[in-house]
């Protein structure tokens, strides 16, 4: 029978349609062949990328050359630019801004052929560490509000080049998604006076069903009101509303459950196209008491249709208690 369920966050209603209901393999779909040929995030095309803000390689090696296995450079076609001012302006009776902010490319590996699901865990800690480095420069800038870090996997997902990496974009606003979770959390706070994303992670050990990995620091679940299969959500369960709060111990918890939800979404779909985004406070660390931050990852299985658009409910095909079994049973090598 078809259900209704509510996020409890942004009370957002989402259709678990039972009807429907499919299998991992019933979303694999056929492999597009990559094109192979020239790539700028390759050893020996340093010089082909915006010199590197960050990089993490031997101390004996120059910047812009090979040696590296985490690199940052600015993006080449940037949505934002940080070399303009911040200024905002009427244009009638709409409002505007300049194309204020910062746009990054994390290069996760040398390796052109593999992906986080694969690599080997160090490495995958590394990536987050770059993270934070980037998240806490960039957030001295006081003209920047909001530092949101995402990953488009697969062409499907908005990947233009093959090669791993990730990508930062800072603001001098803060984006609706981000509004809506602060002000749906900061309401369930005031009436429970706890952190809804803590009662989750709490209901979520409780039940089980859906728990998809767990160690002392974080717990990955298919989140109840899932608007997509295996729709993946990574909370650490020490309350903390910001990121770069991350300590050292959580680095490698949540590399360890990061690596292994990756790994098991590659082998139960095939290696689908995903995205995945960090969730964060604001740069003024907004919510202490009441926000939670977060990693969300949505394969992209289904399409977004005319109900979607115009309701803003989400149709999924898969229970997100099946959808935990499944990833479950993945064995983790």
């Amino acid at each position: 029978m078809p259900e209704l369920r509510k996020d409890p966050v942004i009370k957002r209603w989402v259709i678990i349609s039972t009807e429907r209901a499919k299998r991992p393999h019933d979303f694999v779909k056929p492999k597009v062949e990559e094109t192979t040929g020239f790539c700028p995030f390759d050893y020996g095309n340093e010089h082909t990328t915006p010199p590197e803000i960050l990089a993490f390689r031997p101390a004996d090696t120059e910047p812009n050359t090979p040696g590296w296995w985490i690199r940052v450079v600015p993006n080449k076609f940037p949505a934002v630019d940080n070399q303009i001012e911040s200024q905002r302006y009427g244009v009638g009776m709409f409002d505007a801004m300049a194309g204020f902010g910062y746009h990054e490319i994390i290069i996760e590996t040398p390796d052109h052929n593999t992906n986080l699901a694969l690599m080997d865990i160090r490495q995958v800690e590394e990536v987050l560490w770059a993270y934070k480095e980037r998240y806490d420069a960039i957030s001295k800038d006081t003209r920047i509000r909001y530092v949101l870090i995402f990953k488009n996997h697969g062409r499907d997902a908005g990947a233009s080049l093959q090669h791993p990496h990730s990508q930062l974009i800072a603001l001098p606003i803060i984006p609706k998604r981000a509004i809506e979770e602060l002000s749906g959390s900061q309401e369930y706070y005031s009436y429970k006076e706890r952190c809804v994303f803590c009662d989750i992670v709490n209901q979520e050990k409780s039940d089980g069903k859906r728990v998809v990995e767990e160690n002392d620091d974080f717990i990955a679940f298919e989140p109840f009101a899932a608007r997509f299969p295996c729709e993946t959500w990574i909370v650490p369960k020490r309350h903390s509303n910001s990121f770069n709060t991350i300590t050292e111990t959580e680095v490698k918890s949540f590399s360890r459950v990061l690596k292994n939800v990756l790994y098991r979404i590659y082998k139960a779909l095939d290696n689908p196209p995903f995205n995945f985004m960090l969730h964060t406070a604001p740069t003024s660390g907004e919510g202490k008491l009441y926000y939670h931050w977060h990693l969300e990852i949505v394969p992209r299985l289904t399409n977004v249709a005319g109900f979607e658009w115009g309701s803003g409910f989400y149709i999924n095909p898969m229970p997100p208690e099946e959808a935990a079994r499944y990833l479950r049973e993945i064995e983790i090598p």
